[in-house]
């Protein structure tokens, strides 16, 4: 990872970054920044590591449960299909029967949707108003 940052960086620019460090940081001071920025590089390095095998593992488990997941639908596939539905062949067909409507409870069923309709349009007006998006 950390060579992909040298990678557009040419010797030149890296000379020119020592000197600079060096007047900055004078010759003493110089060895021990080294040696932090050199711990930080190897942590760093050993972080993207553990990240990168971490990431290959949950994508091999991924593969490996998707190949698992495929093989069983391949075998229930495979299996023979049975047609036995349950049902008695031989056995009439019943007709649904008709049952007379009852217009006092049809009435009575028809006022009460009208009246849940009525407010469900109240509450939303309720809403609307409340709504500060539509205050402007």
């Amino acid at each position: 990872m950390y060579l992909f940052i040298f990678q557009s960086i040419g010797t030149q620019e890296l000379i020119l970054i020592g000197i600079f460090a060096l007047i900055f940081l004078g010759p003493r001071k110089l060895p021990e920044y080294a040696r932090k920025i050199g711990k930080m590089m190897a942590e760093f390095r050993g972080t993207a590591d553990e990240f990168r095998s971490t990431w290959e593992k949950e994508i091999d488990f991924e593969e490996e449960s998707k190949a698992l997941t495929l093989g069983s639908i391949e075998d229930e596939i495979e299996k023979p299909v049975s047609r036995e539905t349950g049902i008695d062949e031989n056995a009439a067909m019943e007709t649904p029967a008709i049952l007379p409507v009852d217009d006092e409870r049809l009435e009575e069923l028809r006022a009460e949707a009208d009246r849940q309709e009525t407010a469900n349009r109240e509450d939303d007006a309720v809403e609307e108003a409340s709504d500060k998006r539509n205050w402007l």
